[in-house]
């Protein structure tokens, strides 16, 4: 018989999967970092700092305690932690090298063959080149590529956005060692990849089977279009027949969206108990970053939580609805706003310019106080001194 699942049900398994309903000032540290981070999956990195950069603001909103410098060691000493891609540029478990593996080879070609039609043939004698300067010569950052080739007039000049480094690291033949000033430094990945998951091998069969499961185990429940586009690293019809090999091994469940449509969808059937009883997530409100994980699938956002959000970094100002980096705005199990601001570091304020509230959610002084808790905890993280609201309403 198959499982419904009313939409507040839903709203806390895939809170509690995204690690929003762990009590939020239990002290981290760095295994629970690792864990976290574990749990979660992937952290996806930007370079935006309008108000805190985005992998450290999910951190954060998460768990009060993280601490940048913990991610630092977990990444750069411990090796822990690795830089690559899923949807997007990642912070992601070193544990899953082996399976990224399978990546790398898939892009390979597809990298090789976008560059061949920008350059032709032979273009390809750059890249040998600088992963045997960086094998003699060590870690490079791209600026130091680049002076050297520029004197030369080399193949740096070809295209300014697509470099031999890059495609070195999108390939697994370089990994970030660290970054200074967020400037990635590359060294070969044999010597920033811990040797047990460097080396390690998984048949594909074996890779497709951990990229679904993995995926279906952080999302809690979800179609194959869902699975595969969580991590990014299988396409749709090889997650529809995982699930068509799996089937004795999955629930199927019935979710009530928001607007009250049914939507089928997959469990796994050994959490499913587990599952179905799902943690009431902190009454409190936190800040999303507008990359967070929560609400990186911008559908499925709006389907279980009515939230419609879209970032309008890259929207002409004119054409904007809200504001070029505005941040979400969680309380307990529902969106209840938009708040637009900005970090001024020099001035040492959290500038709050404008909030909007979500229809029918009211400026109780209750929730108002919430807001300013959270905008104060957000302060102290971005290591500013003070809030100050342009409209008032802080008081």
């Amino acid at each position: 018989m198959t499982v419904l699942v009313d939409n507040p049900q839903a709203r806390h398994i895939f809170l509690e999967r995204q690690g929003l309903s762990r009590t939020p000032n239990v002290k981290l540290g760095r295994q629970g970092l690792l864990e976290l981070v574990h749990d979660l999956g992937f952290v996806q990195v930007d370079s935006i700092q309008t108000v805190e950069r985005a992998h450290h603001q999910i951190l954060f909103s998460r768990n009060q305690t993280y601490r940048r410098e913990d991610l630092a060691h977990l990444l750069e000493k411990e090796r822990s932690l690795f830089e690559h891609w899923t949807h997007d540029a990642s912070i992601i478990p070193s544990a899953f090298f082996p399976y990224w593996k399978h990546r790398f080879a898939r892009r390979e070609p597809v990298i090789m063959e976008r560059w061949r039609r920008w350059h032709g043939e032979g273009f390809d004698q750059a890249f040998e080149e600088t992963h045997q300067r960086i094998r003699d010569h060590g870690p490079v950052m791209a600026r130091d590529v680049k002076a050297e080739d520029h004197k030369s007039g080399g193949w740096w000049n070809w295209h300014p956005s697509k470099t031999a480094l890059e495609f070195l690291w999108h390939t697994g033949k370089l990994a970030i060692a660290r970054r200074e000033n967020f400037q990635k430094v590359y060294d070969l990945s044999e010597r920033v990849i811990p040797p047990e998951h460097y080396a390690a091998e998984v048949s594909h069969e074996a890779f497709i089977d951990w990229a679904c499961r993995a995926a279906l185990t952080r999302l809690g429940f979800a179609t194959h279009g869902e699975i595969a586009a969580f991590f990014d690293l299988v396409i749709p019809e090889e997650a529809k027949e995982w699930v068509s090999r799996h089937r004795d091994e999955l629930e199927e469940v019935v979710l009530e969206t928001v607007d009250g449509k049914p939507r089928p969808s997959f469990m796994l059937a050994q959490s499913m108990a587990e599952l179905l009883q799902p943690p009431e997530p902190p009454q409190r409100v936190r800040v999303l970053s507008p990359f967070d994980p929560l609400i990186r699938d911008r559908t499925r956002t709006e389907r279980l939580f009515g939230f419609n959000y879209r970032i309008e970094v890259f929207v002409p100002e004119a054409k904007r609805q809200y504001g070029y980096y505005v941040f979400p705005l969680l309380e307990g199990d529902r969106f209840i706003g938009r708040i637009d601001m900005k970090a001024d570091r020099k001035a040492g304020l959290l500038d709050v310019r404008k909030l909007w509230l979500e229809p029918g959610v009211k400026a109780s002084s209750g929730r108002m106080d919430r807001i300013a808790a959270e905008l104060d905890r957000l302060a102290r993280f971005t290591g500013v001194e003070r809030v100050n609201c342009a409209d008032g309403w802080l008081g």
